[in-house]
């Protein structure tokens, strides 16, 4: 089986693939949607990071693929309905690199609190400018962190470590860890925060949610970072803040437009700002985020076309069935309606079929289905279920 990686995965994904007999081809860059769709022909699995859009094309242009790995936190660059609708399982690595992405915003959080980036620029001008003047302590002041999941959470706890206070904003019911403050609104965090920190996701819904209005409601001299999604923030409106003064300081790992690759050129409109921290999409970018990223998402795929596991999985219900030495696994991927896994059931019976193990989970439309048989069945039995007016996808394994 053919496997294609984008963005310069991780030579850990590729052994691991490797290993259980892939074909893996590894490239460096992302593909727009056009080159993917002309490179994705006989592909069964997929690896991606942030840049590369799988769309609903992509996928209708994809004749063997049955699985996609998000080498990353984020899914938003996969269109998943289209994804579940092929049968095609996707996976993504959710706590792999968050350690590396809260130590980036715990050093951007100091940077900027103590002017780094204006004390080196005049620095490396030969100007030694040894004033304390906007140069604090992050001891005793208060971040607020927008978005209380993995990543949110353990900021939370180290810089409570560090001597700060703590607030958050998620719209989810979260449980406050250690002493930190839930805010009942963005405002209310906006309005008592030294630092705002951002960690959202990148779902539609979430475009343009930071802008103008609220950069207005953050205190006079407050601190901005963004590592989570580049959409979710109006970059001009950042800007506007910062020149006037009204914030002192910013941090931006992540932009609505990137570059495909390294050394190409990179456009913004916060280039040039004094005390703004600019890095290219690195929060995840440690050599051991990146190691872990690669293995962990790698085995799920692995697993996924060898055993039908879904552990995990972002779009497929999650079934995990321990497996029978000598047995055949079928694979039956359905729409959520009444009555499948008794049709199934029948027409196993039907052909005097045993079924050894079986295991059923629903999620939303769907369903998945995983039964182990004995050997020797009639051919019958498969063109039975292809043919079923639920099946979606049915795959054979061992």
């Amino acid at each position: 089986m053919r496997v294609l990686l984008l963005e310069n995965i991780h030579p850990d994904a590729v052994a691991r693939l490797e290993e259980d007999g892939f074909e893996v081809e590894s490239l460096r860059n992302a593909l727009d949607e056009v080159e993917l769709i002309e490179r994705i022909s006989g592909v069964s699995l997929l690896g991606v990071r942030s840049k590369t859009q799988v769309t609903a094309k992509v996928l209708e242009a994809a004749d063997k693929l049955v699985g996609i790995g998000a080498f990353c936190i984020g899914t938003d660059q996969i269109d998943l309905s289209a994804a579940s609708a092929g049968g095609v399982a996707v996976f993504n690595a959710p706590f792999s690199n968050t350690r590396s992405v809260v130590e980036l915003a715990i050093a951007e959080i100091i940077a900027l609190t103590r002017r780094l980036t204006e004390k080196n620029t005049l620095m490396h001008s030969g100007v030694w400018d040894k004033s304390a003047d906007g140069a604090h302590e992050i001891r005793g002041r208060r971040l607020g962190i927008v978005g209380y999941g993995n990543i949110g959470t353990q900021l939370s706890v180290l810089a409570e470590n560090l001597g700060m206070s703590v607030s958050f904003y998620d719209t989810a019911d979260k449980l406050a860890l250690s002493n930190a403050h839930r805010c009942a609104s963005l405002d209310e965090l906006l309005e008592s925060s030294d630092i705002v920190t951002m960690h959202v996701d990148g779902r539609p819904g979430n475009a343009g949610f930071f802008g103008a209005e609220q950069f207005a409601k953050m205190r006079p001299g407050s601190l901005f970072l963004n590592l989570s999604r580049g959409i979710v923030v109006d970059h001009l409106a950042l800007r506007d803040a910062l020149k006037s003064g009204h914030l002192a300081g910013a941090a931006v790992d992540v932009f609505p437009a990137e570059p495909k690759g390294r050394g190409d050129e990179f456009l913004s409109e916060l280039r040039g700002l004094p005390n703004v921290i600019l890095t290219p999409h690195i929060g995840g970018s440690t050599e051991e985020a990146q190691s872990d990223i690669g293995g962990f998402v790698a085995n799920k795929l692995a697993k996924f076309v060898t055993e039908g596991n879904t552990t995990l999985s972002v779009n497929l219900p999650g079934v995990t069935l321990p497996e029978l030495p000598g047995m055949h696994r079928i694979v039956h991927m359905h729409k959520n309606t009444p009555g499948v896994l008794a049709q199934v059931n029948r027409i196993l019976a039907e052909h005097n079929v045993n079924v050894e193990g079986q295991m059923l989970s629903t999620r939303g439309e769907y369903g998945y289905l995983i039964t182990d048989i004995a050997r020797g069945y009639p051919d019958e039995v498969l063109d039975q279920l292809r043919a079923m007016e639920q099946t979606v996808r049915l795959r054979v394994l061992n």
